[in-house]
């Protein structure tokens, strides 16, 4: 396990560099001046010239990445060019909101879609099992931010039961705030989710140790709950970890929709002005959350299942 462990690290070290490098070039290659986007039309040759040196831009492009690689080793992910605050605590600062609201989104369907499928495998082609198909069906094909207005208008605007917008002060305000942001994301996962459980468990049910737990008598939850829910719980467990991408994504709608705070209006933010190093900063941040969440899905899978640690 531990040697499986180190490899799966290594793999996660060396594709957040190739990520980072790659963003690091597309990036550079987006059209325009950044230097006369910051500093606006009225701006002199000169005070453009000052500022691209201050950026490290009148470099050429291998010496801007080792230099950033260098900051990065360090700890340093540069300024911000606007506030001359550290990048790193403008995006750990927003970082918070972010993780609150993909948690929240991912707890709440869980909590909802993993009963809903095992009820669904137990009794399946029941009215039940019927309903929640079409049911889950139709929530995995409204994408985030159409229900996000959705949401918005009929729980916010017409019935005023959830506030609009922003995230709310405290925790019990703050909890209410995130709500409807929760609910926009989460509740296509609760699709995804409980029919990948439900086909998942309508395989272990029919494996022979499943029949021989039936064999000796033990009720048919205990069965499911002991016996067959580990194992079917694998491959949701692998569609959350590689899911962070996606709900990092709706993150970015939701957070505008709803004007909250986070890293996705930061990035759009700083992707309109050009602030280059707020966008690599939460470039970054995103992949490395990326990774980690594949990496970490990778290790509780070896964990509940040993077959596993052979595939690496």
């Amino acid at each position: 396990m531990w040697l499986y462990l180190l490899r799966r690290i290594a793999l996660a070290v060396a594709i957040i560099a190739i990520a980072v490098t790659l963003l690091f070039l597309m990036i550079r290659a987006v059209p325009g001046d950044p230097a006369a986007v910051l500093l606006g039309p009225r701006a002199t040759p000169e005070m453009k010239t000052m500022l691209q040196q201050q950026m490290g831009l009148d470099k050429p492009l291998v010496v801007q990445i080792v230099k950033f690689f260098g900051g990065l080793i360090h700890g340093n992910l540069g300024y911000d060019v606007f506030s001359q605050r550290a990048v790193a605590d403008i995006v750990f600062d927003q970082l918070p909101y972010t993780i609150e609201l993909i948690l929240i989104s991912i707890l709440w369907a869980v909590v909802i879609a993993v009963p809903l499928g095992c009820y669904s495998a137990m009794w399946r082609n029941s009215l039940v099992d019927q309903v929640a198909g079409v049911v889950t069906v139709a929530t995995i094909g409204i994408p985030s931010f159409v229900m996000a207005v959705l949401a918005l208008l009929i729980f916010a605007v017409t019935l005023r039961w959830l506030p609009a917008i922003g995230a709310g002060s405290g925790f019990w305000d703050g909890l209410i705030h995130i709500i409807l942001p929760g609910f926009a994301i989460g509740i296509g996962w609760i699709g995804y989710i409980s029919r990948l459980v439900r086909a998942s468990m309508l395989e272990i049910l029919g494996e022979n140790h499943v029949r021989m737990a039936r064999s000796f008598g033990i009720s048919e939850w205990r069965i499911v709950a002991r016996y067959a829910l580990p194992l079917a719980i694998l491959p949701t467990v692998t569609i959350l970890g590689v899911g962070i991408a996606w709900l990092l994504s709706s993150a970015v709608f939701i957070e505008v929709v709803f004007a909250r705070p986070g890293i996705g209006a930061l990035i759009v933010n700083a992707v309109n002005t050009r602030n280059y190093p707020i966008v690599m900063g939460v470039v970054l941040v995103t992949t490395f959350l990326i990774v980690a969440a594949t990496t970490l899905t990778d290790v509780v899978n070896a964990f509940l299942d040993p077959r596993t640690r052979e595939k690496l």
